[in-house]
């Protein structure tokens, strides 16, 4: 484990946020970590390193300048939402939301699908965390419903995920996804009699849009194709995780 890390690699959402709304989305590069955590892990509950996870986050406090320590959460692949103004780390949710300068949201990923939410007033944020489970349970309609901001004044930015091209299922998500929801045929194309390619991007932009959202930008990486710069669970098995954070500023 090295003392002089390299620079934190990071993606700012490209998207018309308020000033004062600030948002990333970590890379796998820089930081502490070794092994198949190669480098700048952020997840406890893996098998790395546990002093090389803490200077892995000290680093991105520090580095990015935040306002305080991100709420860490005990991901579970729900809908449930927390919020950061006033529930404690360690909670067990896939989500959270905030309307005070200084709180900071934040989910991690290794594949599923961060989402990153604002209002136009710069008054709200929420990250959530959306694997096909969380959509399929109503993360993102959750996490929209704890904003209580009409919909057609937030926007959203998709962060990397597992791409259209990558990610096969079988035939209880296809069925799980269309059964609710016939729209949702779009987000998948069969492949054999068994499988289909899902598009987690696509499935969250049927359920944006149904919800009234309209200003949806990102949703053009993929985690599992491009190994320099993410961590991938289904590429690799034993992985780190990336961190995608909003704040307000003051």
């Amino acid at each position: 484990m090295g003392t002089e890390p390299q620079a934190p690699g990071f993606i700012r959402p490209d998207w018309p946020a308020p000033a004062n709304v600030h948002a990333l989305t970590t890379l796998r590069t820089g930081g502490y970590s070794s092994g198949p955590y190669t480098s700048f892990n952020l997840a406890a509950h893996t098998d790395d390193d546990a002093v090389a996870v803490l200077r892995n986050r000290a680093l991105l406090t520090e580095f990015f300048g935040l306002p305080a320590e991100p709420l860490w959460l005990q991901q579970v692949h729900s809908n449930r939402i927390v919020s950061a103004d006033s529930d404690k780390a360690g909670a067990e949710a896939d989500g959270s939301w905030s309307s005070s300068a200084g709180k900071v949201c934040v989910v991690m990923t290794a594949d599923c699908l961060p989402v990153l939410i604002c209002n136009r007033q710069g008054s709200r944020i929420a990250a959530a965390h959306a694997g096909w489970r969380g959509l399929h349970a109503g993360v993102i309609t959750n996490t929209i419903r704890m904003l209580e901001s009409d919909p057609a004044e937030l926007m959203v930015w998709l962060g990397p995920a597992i791409g259209p091209q990558s990610f096969e299922v079988g035939a209880e998500v296809f069925r799980a996804f269309t059964d609710s929801h016939v729209e949702n045929t779009a987000a998948f194309r069969q492949t054999d009699e068994r499988h289909w390619l899902c598009d987690l991007y696509q499935l969250a932009r049927i359920e944006l849009i149904r919800q009234g959202v309209t200003s949806i930008f990102g949703g053009n990486e993929c985690t599992y194709t491009d190994e320099e710069r993410f961590y991938s669970y289904r590429r690799d098995g034993i992985t780190g995780r990336m961190a995608s954070l909003i704040w307000l500023g003051s």
